[in-house]
């Protein structure tokens, strides 16, 4: 399946405006703080959400509003997650009723999504003021500021697009993300926005999405912690102009979901390349599992070994580690016929055959995990699956982020 990388981010689709703008909710006033996205006509949208027992108030109010499948915008302000609020909710409808009036739609069109510091108060006045500018300021090139202004502790913005073809008619898919830190989804990842010209029902289009987050999103851990705010939303308008997909089992269902899963790896390995501190991505692939389930849990248990990603930081080719973290992985298999290889850009270095000490040089394979990229396979001897999942080193840095998040 051929994905074409295209400019434009979420705007890159037909009929998708963007605004990111700075609004009041940071007391930077460099900083974005409040993102726009908006379909000429409506779009089938689906969700998938934090598992955490504690959620954002925006969650309540947008379980709500997707209840018929449909959207016309997203609203996300960074900087306050709008959580463990009294009038949490209220300042969640307030808001998408100001979007909805601004637009001239009804506030159930309204998607709203917040991140940021948890349970600090959150006021309304930034967005009486900042909906209007927000409104005023969506166009085709809106994409990049709209990723600049759902950014927490990201050191970059978060923007991508692709095109493919559906049955002769060209498509394309826009995405931006934002996460560093406070990420082991269980369901997608802080936030993520994705857009689609695409037409397609809003059941497959439920389906098409929480699949392809179990494969990607989902396989993401920088720290071991699931936010209460975590969200994925995707709209489709149908702009492209193909017959409505309805059938799962037909060639453009599996098109677009070929499609979908190329921009949510991508943003699977932006999100775990920019992890709190951060000076390498880890890219786990596993193969020849019993399972699936088996190979997602396998790969996700590794990426997510603090001792692993510590020793990843020092350049340390501790095996024993993927081990470990493989034997307390739960599900029915085998863990006895294990070979690793890590490689990088500098090569690759077998370090581990049968479960067992395989020789290797210790010179080469420091010099193999040097790089800015590491990649840890694994192949389990055990059946026919594979998976993969991402993560990030473990440095000195994380703990200093987090030891003042709030100043």
């Amino acid at each position: 399946m051929t994905h074409t990388p295209v400019s434009g981010g979420v705007c890159a689709p037909q009929g998708f405006l963007a605004a990111g703008i700075h609004c009041g909710i940071r007391k930077n006033k460099s900083k974005r703080d409040l993102a726009l996205i908006v379909s000429e006509r409506p779009a089938a949208t689906a969700a998938v959400y934090t598992r955490n027992k504690v959620q954002g108030a925006p969650i309540a109010v947008t379980r709500r509003h997707l209840a018929d499948g449909f959207s016309r915008a997203v609203l996300c302000n960074s900087g306050n997650a709008n959580t463990c609020n009294a009038d949490g909710e209220y300042i969640a409808q307030t808001c998408c009723a100001l979007t909805a009036q601004a637009l001239g739609v009804q506030p159930e069109d309204i998607v709203i999504a917040s991140t940021g510091v948890i349970g600090q108060p959150l006021p309304l006045e930034p967005f009486e003021n900042g909906i209007p500018a927000a409104v005023a300021a969506l166009s085709r090139d809106g994409g990049a500021d709209a990723a600049e202004a759902v950014m927490t502790t990201d050191t970059r913005p978060k923007s991508h697009a692709l095109s493919f073809d559906v049955n002769g008619v060209h498509c394309r898919i826009g995405i931006i993300t934002k996460g560093s830190g406070m990420i082991n989804p269980n369901m997608a990842t802080m936030l993520t926005f994705i857009t689609t010209d695409i037409a397609i029902s809003p059941e497959l289009l439920q389906r098409a999405l929480s699949e392809t987050v179990n494969n990607t999103l989902n396989q993401i851990n920088i720290d071991g912690d699931t936010s209460t705010n975590d969200m994925a939303v995707i709209q489709a308008n149908g702009m492209a102009g193909n017959p409505e997909i309805r059938d799962e089992n037909s060639p453009a269902y599996a098109a677009f979901c070929a499609a979908l899963h190329a921009a949510c790896v991508w943003a699977s390995r932006e999100i775990a390349a920019d992890g709190e501190g951060a000076t390498k991505l880890l890219e786990c692939t596993v193969r020849s599992a019993r399972s699936s389930e088996v190979a997602r849990a396998v790969a996700k248990s590794i990426i997510s070994s603090d001792l692993l990603k510590a020793a990843m930081f020092g350049e340390d080719a501790n095996w024993g580690r993927v081990l470990c973290a493989i034997g307390y992985t739960e599900g029915d298999f085998a863990a006895d016929k294990v070979s690793l290889v890590l490689a990088s850009e500098h090569g690759s270095v077998k370090v581990c055959e049968q479960s067992a000490y395989h020789p290797f040089s210790e010179d080469e394979a420091a010099k193999i995990l040097s790089a800015k990229e590491i990649a840890i396979n694994v192949e389990m001897h055990d059946g026919e699956a594979c998976a993969q999942a991402w993560g990030c080193d473990l440095s000195y840095d994380y703990v200093k982020i987090n030891g003042d998040y709030r100043s």
